[in-house]
């Protein structure tokens, strides 16, 4: 990479097939999620010129299998310290995906307040949003003076996740779903119930609306996550978010579902 300084950031993968997510600085950083093989996530950080040795932590979102599929191979390969709250370290598929790997590494977050992931450099806390999992958490973390708040998959907007999103100036956010097409599409009436129905996904249009809701001054970047195959298109999406940050100078962009994003200096 050109950089020597600053903060980096790139999406591994971003949606329904897998969800992984690179955070840090040029000496190493975090993964968010373990939903992409490990071949692939060593191929994806050479080019960023890291190495395994180069992460210092895996963070876990929740316990749906396209984020944590290959947990226990991380576990294992990398054997760096695996943060997760107390509830999903008792989740029944996180044991059965990690096996004997995950014990000797799980840090488990405390009940309030942040960790130090990396001692003077980057620090975690997780925060509950709705969604059908065992529990599921987006993050608010501080590296090198940067906020930067992620949340992948969150059936409805808490006021919890609105207070971090207007301190940040970097926001990952989930825009899964546009209404028009989930309703005509190819899925059942039971699931389209399910994903909008507040313990699912976040639509485009909600999406826009929290994003507008939570604009300050010092927002530099809001990244669109999780976008669905069926259910959307990154037009669709970026035109709703579009809409509710235009004139204000934030870089807008949509994360790609199967493969790499660009890489970001925040």
């Amino acid at each position: 990479m050109s950089s020597n300084s600053g903060v980096w950031f790139q999406s591994f993968c971003s949606g329904s097939s897998g969800n992984c997510y690179y955070l840090g600085t040029p000496r190493g950083g975090i993964l968010i999620d373990a939903g992409i093989g490990i071949r692939t996530l060593k191929a994806n950080l050479v080019r960023l010129g890291l190495s395994f040795d180069d992460i210092a932590a895996v963070l876990v979102t929740h316990d749906h299998f396209d984020h944590i599929r290959s947990l226990g191979s991380y576990c294992k390969k990398l054997g760096k310290p695996v943060w997760m709250t107390q509830e999903l370290r008792k989740a029944p598929a996180v044991g059965w995906m990690t096996g004997e790997h995950l014990a000797p590494v799980v840090k488990v977050f405390p009940d309030e307040g942040p960790a130090e992931i990396i001692p003077g450099v980057l620090s975690a806390q997780p925060f509950v949003v709705p969604h059908d999992a065992t529990q599921t958490v987006g993050f608010n973390i501080e590296i090198k003076g940067h906020r930067f708040v992620i949340m992948t998959d969150t059936g409805a907007m808490t006021e919890e996740a609105m207070a971090f999103a207007r301190k940040a100036d970097t926001v990952v956010i989930e825009a899964n779903y546009d209404l028009y097409m989930l309703r005509h599409g190819p899925y059942p009436k039971d699931l389209q119930d399910r994903i909008c129905g507040g313990h699912g996904h976040l639509s485009n249009d909600e999406c826009a609306a929290a994003v507008k809701a939570f604009m300050h001054e010092g927002l530099r970047n809001v990244f669109l996550c999780h976008l669905s195959a069926q259910n959307n298109t990154p037009e669709a999406a970026l035109e709703a978010v579009g809409a509710a940050l235009a004139g204000t100078g934030v870089r807008l962009a949509a994360l790609p579902r199967t493969s790499t994003s660009v890489f970001y200096e925040l």
